[in-house]
């Protein structure tokens, strides 16, 4: 990463769905450009919550702006996630839970993952990233990032009400 351009000033902490939409766009750019090398992108992919990052997760966090420390291991399950789909991760037309049902993700999953906050859920939604990656399904990266992001409850009931009903509108295959 060593040529990667520098983004600007530090990331916002989610204060808006366009800013975070904004960043998230960012980090696909990122993935799948030539600034990250494969190596450094299988580094990100082997992140696990409750570890401890590689080097190179420092190294993209400060090219990315990603520069919130209280909000650390979420910024890196969601690009931990969004590595291990890459190249087609953030697909901003196909809502997380449409990617999910038409991939056949199971109820129960969808169900657990929904359910649970921080390190559960963290893991939970690398899981997912997993089972769509299998499937080569991209899937917009702002509603999993909200749901790890957001510390007002309204809006993380909002966004796991959002991704259930979009799972439920989509036939399973």
């Amino acid at each position: 990463m060593a040529n990667a351009p520098q983004t600007g000033g530090p990331t916002p902490r989610s204060d808006t769905a366009s800013s975070l939409a904004h960043t998230i766009g960012r980090l696909a750019t990122l993935l799948k450009s030539g600034a990250v090398s494969p190596g450094d992108r299988a580094a990100l992919r082997r992140m696990q919550p409750g570890q401890s990052p590689p080097l190179t997760w420092y190294q993209f966090a400060v090219v990315a702006g990603l520069d919130s420390p209280d909000s650390e291991p979420d910024w890196m399950t969601i690009v931990a996630g969004m590595a291990l789909m890459s190249p087609e991760a953030h697909a901003p037309g196909r809502p997380f839970g449409t990617a999910l049902a038409t991939t056949g993700y199971s109820e129960l999953r969808l169900e657990r993952l929904l359910a649970s906050e921080g390190q559960t859920q963290r893991l939970l939604l690398l899981r997912a990233a997993r089972f769509l990656a299998a499937h080569r399904t991209g899937a917009n990266w702002v509603q999993p990032a909200t749901l790890l992001l957001a510390r007002e409850h309204h809006r993380r009931e909002a966004v796991r009400n959002q991704v259930a009903t979009d799972f439920f509108r989509h036939p399973k295959p």
